[in-house]
């Protein structure tokens, strides 16, 4: 009639006497050690100020009373998508210094043009300088042939 065998009802029958219910009942295995609200306080709090350490949640958490190690904390973190990373060194610049260093890049921009066909052992180098093609407005292009190892 219904197509459904009949130890399937059984079991559904045994699952009622003895637990009292037919619902899906939660499974064994340790509960998580963070809520939901305290992963969306941890992701807010990094969001904002990313140089935030994981001992400095795990204090922040132990404030409020939930105690879990920094371990856990960074990796709560990594499974919602924030890695924790070193920062790019970059010189702290002037203004000044800025336009400095980049007219000394302007004066100094080459572009290396190589040519890999190996003609008898030789690669060919062409160097000319910004804006330029060889023999035009006076740029002279310097041409150098060497064999392929003294390029290291």
């Amino acid at each position: 009639m219904l197509n459904i065998p009949r130890e399937t009802i059984g079991s559904i029958i045994r699952k009622f006497k003895a637990k009292g219910t037919v619902e899906t009942l939660p499974g064994c295995g340790r509960k998580k050690m963070l809520t939901s609200t305290a992963v969306r306080y941890l992701k807010r709090r990094v969001e904002k100020s990313p140089r935030v350490t994981a001992e400095e949640l795990r204090k922040d958490l132990s404030d409020v009373g939930t105690e879990v190690s920094a371990q856990t904390i960074r990796r709560t973190l990594r499974n919602e998508g924030l890695h924790a990373r070193t920062p790019r060194r970059t010189p702290l610049l002037s203004p000044k210094n800025k336009k400095r260093r980049l007219q000394y890049a302007k004066r100094l921009l080459w572009f290396v043009h190589m040519t890999f066909g190996i003609l008898q052992s030789t690669l060919l180098i062409l160097w000319r300088q910004q804006g330029g093609a060889p023999g035009s407005s006076g740029m002279e292009a310097f041409i150098t042939q060497c064999a392929p190892y003294c390029l290291s």
